[in-house]
């Protein structure tokens, strides 16, 4: 078995609006982080801890990681790389690092994490030249999806009226996911998702998953019949902004 880590944040900014256009609205602030290790049972959760004015009962969890916290973090996961863990994210890339960098503030640490870790959905984008959601490989590969109730674009609202138990379920699950697509496409040497039609549409991953690096490396796929398509290196655009 591969050594490999999934994580996966949740932010604590409300973003307004349907398309979760996050970048002018920074800093978001990470609420809490969940990661799940090939070795684990069950995901951990990595989040900050306040005391209320006059409380004197347990810590509750505050509304937004420390940077101390995060920079633990980030060290942690450089830890597990030392130790030959593969990084796992959907997405990783272009948001997660990029936020643990602005949080951490530990900025080269992050773009070395990004750029040699698996971040599987940055690997379909530089071979089929569109993205494919979390959700849709679930359904696709038929492992467990998303937690039922919750939507992502309610998870701030969530953690900032105390509903913190709900978002952290949320949070882990999206780590087993991830996981799961991950082992499970690997497996079966192809991954396969849900296309909005309805139908399952695959495409064969021999090589396995590849990090970051390496899916720079491929042949750039046909776009021409897209209307907008979104370049790869849109992707690393935060890299030379920060």
């Amino acid at each position: 078995m591969k050594k490999q880590i999934a994580f996966d944040i949740e932010t604590a900014k409300d973003i307004p609006g349907d398309g979760f256009d996050w970048k002018p609205h920074r800093p978001l602030g990470i609420s809490c982080i969940a990661t799940l290790q090939c070795d684990q049972a069950e995901p951990e959760v990595w989040h900050s801890l306040e005391h209320q004015a006059g409380e004197k009962n347990q810590p509750r969890p505050a509304s937004r990681m420390s940077q101390v916290d995060v920079a633990s973090f980030v060290r942690h996961l450089i830890g597990l790389t030392q130790q030959g863990y593969s990084i796992l994210t959907w997405n990783g890339l272009s948001f997660d690092f990029d936020v643990l960098a602005e949080e951490s503030g530990m900025f080269e640490e992050c773009k070395q994490l990004a750029r040699e870790h698996v971040d599987m959905m940055f690997h379909i984008v530089c071979e089929k030249g569109f993205p494919v959601g979390l959700d849709a490989a679930a359904k696709g590969l038929d492992v467990s999806g998303k937690l039922s109730g919750v939507a992502g674009v309610e998870v701030p609202k969530l953690w900032a009226s105390g509903e913190y138990d709900k978002v952290l379920e949320y949070v882990k699950q999206d780590a087993r996911i991830t996981l799961e697509v991950a082992q499970k496409a690997e497996q079966n040497k192809k991954f396969q998702w849900k296309t909005r039609k309805g139908t399952i549409s695959s495409m064969p991953l021999l090589r396995g998953w590849l990090t970051v690096e390496d899916a720079l490396e491929l042949a750039e796929p046909d776009t021409s019949w897209m209307t907008a398509p979104k370049g790869r290196k849109s992707f690393l655009a935060w890299m030379d902004e920060s």
